[in-house]
């Protein structure tokens, strides 16, 4: 694999992504440390939850599978399936509110944020490789508004698994009752207000969080 990665140039990235994972575990050991407290190991789950879209992008460019359309596809779907855990870890901030006095709040903070910046990089450099695998199947002037609505559904699926509670893997273990609260909210809207009100703003600044280094790349 890592020869792989060298030959596809995705070597310096792929060791960058594995020095901020490795800064945010050992911020969690830290704090373990000095505190004995498990409160936030959690998010080293929910980091490698975020990992995995990367890693499955990273398959695909990788190795190719241009030539096995279903299986691409497959491996696509599952894509879309992790995908928003990489900025769900976002929402972990809420867990602030619930501080307590085992360990200065500044650190709590600095300890989430570094979480979950590492997650957003590890989904936005796997969105990058899925607008690459677009290039090869839709005009070039649809990859810009697939890529908003993919962040869009990205936002709504960060809303499904903070606020109900559902997680990728229920996709298959839960389909029917998932399938049936995220119908209920889309032919229903207007009793799900709440849902869309959240959706809309967090898609909106996560589309924000991707697209601001180009724009203010190509400014210059």
């Amino acid at each position: 694999m890592i020869q792989q990665l060298k030959q596809a140039d995705r070597w310096h990235g792929a060791l960058f992504l594995a020095a901020m994972s490795a800064f945010s575990l050992v911020l969690s050991l830290i704090r373990y440390h000095i505190t004995g407290s498990y409160m936030y190991i959690f998010l080293n789950w929910n980091l490698f939850l975020a990992f995995i879209p990367w890693f499955i992008s990273t398959l695909v460019m990788v190795y190719g599978y241009q030539h096995k359309k279903r299986g691409l596809i497959l491996l696509l779907l599952s894509w879309l399936a992790f995908f928003p855990n990489s900025p769900y870890i976002l929402t972990d901030l809420f867990h602030l509110k619930a501080h307590r006095s085992s360990a200065p709040i500044w650190f709590d903070w600095t300890l989430i944020l570094s979480f979950a910046w590492t997650g957003l990089m590890f989904g936005f450099a796997s969105l990058r490789d899925i607008e690459s695998i677009l290039a090869g199947w839709v005009k070039r002037k649809y990859i810009v508004p697939l890529i908003i609505l993919l962040l869009f559904i990205a936002a709504f699926g960060v809303y499904v698994g903070r606020f109900l509670r559902w997680n990728s893997w229920d996709i298959v273990s839960s389909p029917l009752d998932l399938g049936e609260d995220v119908v209920m909210r889309i032919i229903h809207p207007f009793r799900y207000v709440r849902t869309w009100i959240i959706t809309l703003l967090m898609g909106l600044l996560l589309n924000m969080m991707y697209f601001s280094p180009r724009i203010l790349k190509s400014a210059h």
